[in-house]
């Protein structure tokens, strides 16, 4: 009996390796110490920042893939993972020196998977970092036939004294909001379960609402704040990246215990397409606001910062995220 005949195909992944090497390799700065291939990736931490500590962060992009797959198009899931894990060092004033990936599926389909791939390449070089490795695997057991799964690893660098914690918030400062690109990278199996089950969607069906297909519209990439927020750091005292579990959730992970945060839905536009979940699947307004990010992708809070849109205060209080206007 071969390996294959378990239904694991080691051969269809090294075809693909030579193109994943190049698509690397397109992410190297002077810094990348190793090449693809090795068992490890080897990175020098740059010399830039006086006293440097490292962040990490780890994430999938959940069920996206599975539009993703509808729809035959899957490049932009690497821009999805790579910027999902950009904006988590962010929130802690890091930048990011290099990142690693995960593919995992029932079958390696290599087309899925080089698209993938320069998807997470491309999305490296707009964040100004390296992509040093990433694992393949085939476990037939484990998925579905057609089934497969992405996450990524991230490492980002900064001085020990600009770390971003949120401890610093106080009574009086603002909080600011950045527009999202739409779902982001959460809440697709809700979205999904109306769309295509209770609604009965197709995927390529047009949407006068969003000028769009509704696959369309849920395929478009996670935004990446690193550009807009990195150079503003210094004015910032907390940073939450709005995921799963919404502004509650997230924004209370950085509030001291002696501030609430009031949080005004009204100071901005919720998208047609949070309009349209909401509408079709019945979904209570608290629930969608616990679900997804509803438009605002990132909440910046200080005193001084010139970004986004002013969405709320912060007052003394119990370390409560209070949503207003919903």
């Amino acid at each position: 009996m071969l390996y294959k005949d378990s239904g694991v195909d080691t051969g269809k992944s090294n075809r693909a390796k030579n193109q994943i090497k190049n698509f690397a390799k397109k992410t190297f700065n002077k810094n990348v110490l190793s090449d693809v291939g090795l068992f490890a990736g080897a990175y020098k931490i740059p010399k830039e920042i006086n006293n440097p500590i490292l962040i990490s962060s780890t994430d999938g992009i959940g069920t996206k893939v599975i539009v993703a797959h509808l729809m035959h198009r899957y490049k932009g899931l690497g821009a999805d993972i790579v910027n999902h894990c950009v904006n988590d060092i962010l929130s802690m004033g890091a930048y990011p020196i290099f990142f690693l990936d995960y593919f995992a599926a029932n079958k390696i389909n290599n087309k899925i998977l080089i698209e993938f791939i320069e998807g997470v390449s491309e999305a490296c070089i707009d964040n100004d970092c390296s992509l040093i490795g990433g694992e393949t695997a085939e476990m037939p057991d484990v998925y579905p036939s057609g089934h497969f799964d992405i996450a990524g690893f991230i490492v980002g660098i900064v001085d020990k004294n600009a770390v971003i914690t949120g401890e610093h918030i106080q009574p009086g400062d603002k909080v600011f909001g950045l527009y999202s690109s739409g779902l982001h990278t959460n809440g697709y199996s809700l979205a999904r379960k109306i769309v295509f089950e209770k609604m009965g969607l197709e995927p390529n069906a047009y949407i006068p609402e969003v000028s769009s297909t509704i696959g369309e519209t849920l395929l478009v990439p996670h935004t990446s704040y690193l550009k807009d927020v990195y150079p503003m750091l210094n004015h910032i005292k907390g940073i939450a990246h709005i995921t799963g579990g919404g502004f509650k959730g997230n924004i209370s992970r950085i509030l001291p215990p002696n501030v609430n945060c009031i949080i005004d839905a009204k100071k901005w536009n919720v998208p047609p397409i949070f309009k349209l979940l909401q509408k079709w699947g019945d979904v209570p307004m608290e629930e969608m606001y616990k679900t997804f990010n509803m438009g605002i992708g990132m909440v910046l809070i200080g005193e001084k910062i010139k970004a986004g849109i002013e969405i709320g205060e912060i007052v003394s209080g119990s370390g409560e995220v209070i949503l207003e206007g919903i």
